[in-house]
């Protein structure tokens, strides 16, 4: 059947309003530096060079955390148990979690600071006709990826609720993900409201839904607007980094040719 892929990743590259602890640093190396390497550590003189040969062009990820981009987070990030065991660094993950049946749940009427509840959920589904079944992949529409490059982008969104989190959970979900910065309400606005409530338990309380059950979850995915309800498969395979707690990923919706609206 004939397939039409739609990218959910944001590309890599360096932001100066990006906040300071999530800069991505990439030094772009032209042909003409590879010349060098390539005539006195490889050996090949240049008058052995293939016609039209410049040298290589390279690349290096000078500075890049594995939050700082699309990317999923593994068990690892929200606690270093779950329920009582070891809790899945990102290289641990099953591919089997990876890749399934892929839902949007549409929350992009979600005020900024208003949390994402467990009836918002069950309303978008019921309107939609999307089905929930273990094994799929949740996306939550925010469109706040329209904030991306931006210092509101960390700044202001909806996030999701704690219960609402549990609830994915305890439906068989393993992976989902929302296209803003963050899963939870906006850092700032948590640490604000903690403080102004004098409440331990409100700070970054859907992420610590992970310590008691697995699960993992992706932030900063983008054109969520372009998907179906449902009638579609997501990949998300994150790169193989030993022992992190999460790993940046090329997330791709397949949609068929003709998906429902």
């Amino acid at each position: 059947m004939p397939q039409q892929l739609v990218d959910l990743s944001k590309p890599i590259r360096y932001n100066p309003k990006d906040p300071f602890f999530m800069r991505v640093k990439i030094k772009h190396k032209p042909h003409r530096k590879s010349r060098n390497l390539i005539r006195f550590f490889v050996g090949l003189p240049l008058k052995l060079w293939p016609r039209n040969f410049m040298g290589w062009a390279d690349d290096t990820i000078e500075k890049m955390g594995v939050h700082a981009t699309t990317h999923i987070d593994a068990p690892w990030h929200y606690s270093p148990t779950v329920g009582g065991k070891k809790a899945k660094t990102i290289d641990e993950i099953p591919l089997e979690w990876c890749h399934g049946p892929g839902v949007v749940i549409d929350m992009s009427h979600k005020a900024d600071f208003e949390e994402i509840t467990i009836e918002d959920l069950q309303q978008d589904l019921s309107r939609s006709g999307a089905q929930i079944v273990p094994g799929t992949i949740v996306l939550i529409r925010t469109d706040r990826d329209k904030l991306s490059g931006t210092p509101e982008f960390a700044e202001l969104g909806t996030g999701m609720s704690a219960e609402a989190t549990r609830w994915l959970i305890e439906q068989g979900i393993k992976v989902m993900g929302i296209d803003q910065w963050g899963w939870d309400l906006p850092l700032k606005y948590m640490a604000q409201k903690a403080r102004e409530n004098n409440d331990p338990d409100y700070f970054w309380r859907a992420h610590l839904v992970g310590a008691e059950l697995e699960y993992c979850h992706m932030e900063q995915l983008t054109n969520l607007d372009k998907l179906p309800s449902h009638g579609f498969e997501v990949a998300v395979f994150p790169l193989k980094i030993e022992g992190a707690s999460a790993a940046p990923a090329r997330v791709i919706a397949y949609l068929p040719e003709h998906a429902p609206a």
